[in-house]
């Protein structure tokens, strides 16, 4: 198997090119510098494991490749290591937490936990020595420690336990390496340690041990980390206060045959001041204990917690993690020559610290800086120094194979993504960058700060070109160039505009501001530079959750005065998200936009009128941001597809955009959320930044994939028929049908004796009374949209409109129309949320006067003789069940209905089930 015959180092050896998805993850950049770094391989090689988001990365510095383990669904919340670097377990929180063991070898996951801790995933993980055993913490208020024997397959723990709040958030934990049966774990005031010997029995020891100086007698600080003493009668905690706490076990620590009458005992002896500044990383290697702290101090002490050698460098950070190599180099006849930057040795070594101090280790700082540490040398290297905070902002240079990256820590770093290497950088003191962009010619780099400054950049050396500006009163979110380069317009989160402008002053090129504007009073979720039908002038839109989308006419503008063309409303219930240029596929022009009712819609360019209603991409969240991709020199000029990001997945589409759901692929890109992507000038790679994670990912784009990903899901109407309850065969298309051939029977009259004239057909005014016989009950605004988009289909083709729809056609109009996910009862209990009031028993209630009054007043308004009718007709004594029908032109009899059926107050549940007639999902 890949397991059995897997060795050190055959992982980079795999051929990754015959991926069969449209995107595969192709390079991480950034780690979370929360999480420990691991040294892979020995000796002079760098192979490191390291957490980005909810991938494990194993990366070969010297070598500079990636491979990357993939299974998690949610960030990677922790990880750990066996002793032979072998066996690497990770987890996770969130929603279908997982636990995954993987061979580092092979990279093969080789056991996956489900439903560990299903409530709140797991934040601390351990392996035994001999890698047999897993010990995992959940995330949760009431913690649950579970010992799992990973190499059975059982879904169940061999024993757990749970933990009560008092105890703290416990969120370290390690095992005694002389003793699979035993661990320690350690929030920030309380150390507990457990006992385990046969299943379903786990005892925490009966000293669990509270921090308070009252305890130790002594300020302490707040507990690290904890490792047992190789002397297997000790344990260590590292506080914040630089002090060591030591725990004498008062038995040895053998494997009892049954559980004694009481755990054995655990006391803490004394409390050992190490130095003033805080200890973050504590371990136990050999005949050695080492610790790291904020300064960036490795500190080695002797069982006697004597200090024997110091490394250290001024460029080192708070220490997060130290990882050291398992093969010893040939040992050096003493410590390393003194006169070395890094090291000092204040007392004199033995043979086992000397064995130590030959292993090369990496140090992993809080603040996102690896480095590699010769102990034999000289060298101190830095191995990557990565974003501290957040990454929103992404841009990919028009013509060269580089990638810029902005933080919000200031860091500006622009890669060669074809050889991964690093090209230059800048860092900004005054605030973090929050969006970048780069020039049509590629000249310039521009800049949006959270401080609300603009910066123009040279796009090779990073330098200012001109003085930063700072017209925004908030945060830049949005920046772009014009195509000529001659403007550059920004949007910020006080919802304004703000345009710059290219100027000649003294025969060189600068730049000036020209005018800002409070465009919208909602955030601006788009802005978008295009160009002007009639001629090679830009042409600059703005889209917000205002649901405007507003046009400048920047010839017009002069200072200090940005002139508006026009202001559309584009959505009606829906908030439309971005925007972006429909390629010219037709005679017409569009702009498409994605809403949050996971609708894609197509708008001409000049009437602003929309088109076409389509189903967008339904994976979990609507779309945030969609781009064209660049078609490639081998690519088919009639083909084009979409670029897509969503709440936490990348995704392409095949265009012409047409509901089909087979033409849509995404993958889980960033599990706490995507904040923007980019595309490379030639579409082969997309990148996307992760925001909060820190990190931004490298995708290869191969279209053949999701070609045939459209083609095996069928041609013509078969997807869908697919999407229709029951599909082609089902009674939900069976009784459109009836409809459909109903419609037409009306329209020729139900008791004629002529001839019927059966059609395939029925007039465009019978699609609304089919789409609510059918239960898509669409307002009178999407009705109009409706009824347009089949009337003008033709039209700019063939002059002429469009009078009658065939049963294929009303089968996709429905399809794109009806609501993606179904009528919602949440969506209805909002509505009263935000229209009503707390009535006596706590229900959320609207008065009937007040509903009769929001109906006939807000909205789309109904005149009193329809409310009448409708009530009439959904309260009213129905066919069949006695007496005579009701006088559906009676308004009086409708208001003596409406006292004795509806009550004084109504509920949403009221609404659905008793007005309406719907029945309510259990």
């Amino acid at each position: 198997s890949l397991v059995w015959g897997a060795k050190p180092g055959m992982l980079f050896r795999k051929n990754r090119d015959s991926s069969l998805h449209p995107l595969n993850l192709s390079w991480v950049f950034g780690y979370n510098s929360s999480l420990a770094v691991h040294s892979l391989m020995d000796g002079e090689d760098r192979v490191l494991l390291y957490v980005s988001s909810h991938i494990v990365v194993i990366h070969d510095i010297l070598g500079n490749k990636q491979y990357h383990l993939q299974g998690h669904t949610n960030v990677i919340s922790c990880l750990c290591v066996s002793e032979d670097k072998r066996w690497v377990a990770t987890a996770d929180k969130g929603p279908d937490a997982l636990i995954i063991v993987w061979d580092s070898y092979s990279g093969v996951p080789v056991r996956t936990i489900f439903e560990s801790h299903p409530e709140d995933g797991v934040c601390a993980i351990a392996i035994s020595q001999d890698a047999k055993y897993l010990v995992t913490i959940s995330a949760g208020t009431v913690q649950k420690v579970c010992v799992w024997r990973w190499t059975w397959p059982t879904e169940k723990p061999v024993c757990s336990t749970e933990l009560q709040p008092e105890f703290g958030h416990q969120d370290y934990v390690i095992f005694n390496p002389q003793n699979p049966h035993e661990f320690v774990s350690n929030s920030k005031t309380q150390v507990i340690f457990y006992l385990w010997v046969r299943q379903s029995q786990l005892w925490d020891e009966n000293t669990t041990w509270l921090l308070s100086p009252q305890t130790f007698k002594c300020l302490v600080g707040q507990f690290s980390q904890s490792v047992f003493h190789f002397n297997n009668s000790q344990a260590l905690t590292g506080t914040s206060a630089g002090k060591l706490v030591v725990w004498n076990m008062d038995n040895p620590r053998t494997l009892p045959e049954e559980l004694p009458a009481r755990p054995h005992g655990v006391t803490a002896t004394k409390v050992v001041s190490m130095q003033k500044e805080s200890l973050t990383v504590l371990k136990v290697l050999d005949s050695c204990v080492v610790t790291g702290d904020v300064k960036g101090q490795v500190k080695f002490y002797d069982g006697q917690l004597r200090l024997l050698t110091i490394c250290s460098h001024d460029k080192v950070g708070p220490i997060q993690s130290i990882s050291f190599s398992t093969i010893l180099r040939h040992p050096p006849s003493a410590f390393p020559n003194k006169s070395q930057p890094f090291l000092t040795s204040p007392s004199d070594s033995s043979n086992s610290v000397s064995l130590t101090l030959n292993r090369n280790f990496i140090l992993s700082t809080s603040d996102a800086t690896m480095f590699h540490v010769a102990t034999d040398r000289t060298n101190f290297e830095r191995i990557t120094e990565e974003a501290k905070k957040a990454v929103n902002a992404i841009a990919c240079h028009p013509q060269e194979p580089y990638v810029a990256a902005g933080s919000h820590c200031g860091l500006l770093k622009v890669w060669d993504y074809k050889k991964t290497q690093y090209l230059v950088s800048r860092i900004f003191t005054e605030a973090g960058i929050q969006c970048l962009s780069y020039d049509p010619e590629g000249y310039l780099l521009a800049a949006g700060f959270t401080d609300g400054s603009v910066y123009i950049l040279d796009a090779i050396s990073l330098q200012s070109i001109c003085d930063k500006f700072k017209f925004s009163q908030g945060p830049v979110t949005h920046i772009s160039f014009s195509h000529d380069s001659k403007y550059l317009a920004t949007a910020d989160e006080n919802h304004s505009v703000t345009v710059y402008k290219r100027v000649l002053q003294n025969g060189s090129r600068c730049w000036e501001h020209l005018a800002g504007l409070d465009s919208h009073y909602k955030p601006i979720r788009s802005i978008l530079f295009g160009v002007h039908l009639d001629s090679n002038e830009p042409r600059l839109l703005s889209l917000g959750e205002d649901r405007q989308l507003v046009e400048y006419d920047l010839n017009s503008s002069i200072k200090d005065h940005l002139v508006v063309t026009h202001r559309d409303r584009l959505e009606q219930a829906a908030v439309p998200l971005c925007l972006a240029w429909y390629p010219q596929l037709g005679t017409e022009s569009f702009f498409l936009t994605a809403n949050t009712c996971y609708k894609m819609k197509l708008y001409n360019t000049t009437t602003k009128m929309c088109r076409r209603t389509l189903l967008g991409p339904t994976y979990g969240s609507p779309l945030k941001k969609i781009q064209i991709l660049p078609r490639t020199s081998s690519a088919d000029p009639q083909q084009h597809y979409l670029v897509y990001i969503t709440k936490d997945k990348v995704g392409l589409q095949i265009l012409p955009v047409d509901g089909n759901p087979h033409k849509s692929s995404a993958f889980i890109c960033h599990p706490d959320g995507a904040s923007d992507f980019a595309i490379s000038h030639d579409g082969r790679y997309i990148f996307t930044a992760g925001g909060k994670e820190r990190t931004f990912m490298k995708w290869k784009v191969n279209l053949h994939a999701l070609d045939a990903a459209a083609f095996l899901g069928g041609e013509d109407l078969i997807p869908f028929y697919n999407l229709l309850n029951g599909g082609r065969e089902g009674e939900f298309f069976r009784e459109l049908e009836d409809y459909f051939y109903y419609v037409q029977l009306c329209r020729q009259g139900i008791n004629t004796m002529e001839n019927r004239q059966v059609s395939t057909h029925i007039p465009l005014e019978e699609i609304p009374s089919v789409m609510r016989a059918i239960g898509f009950y669409p307002s009178e605004e999407e009705i109009e949209e409706m009824i347009n988009e089949v009337k003008f289909s033709k039209y700019a083709d063939t002059g002429e409109e469009v009078t009658k729809i065939n049963l294929d056609d009303f089968i996709r109009l429905y399809i794109n129309h009806r609501p993606a996910l179904g009528l919602s009862m949440k969506a209805i209990q909002r509505a009263f949320q935000v229209l009503g009031y707390d009535n006596e028993k706590g229900d959320k209630v609207i008065d009937t006067g007040d509903f009769l009054s929001l109906l006939q007043c807000r909205g789309e308004q109904m005149t009193e003789d329809e409310l009448a009718e409708c009530l009439i007709t959904l309260l009213g004594r129905r066919p069949g069940e006695g007496g005579s029908e009701p006088n559906t032109c009676d308004p009086t009899g409708a208001a003596a209905l409406t006292e004795e059926e509806i009550p004084a107050e109504i509920t949403a549940e009221v609404f659905v089930a008793d007005i309406l007639g719907l029945p309510i999902a259990k």
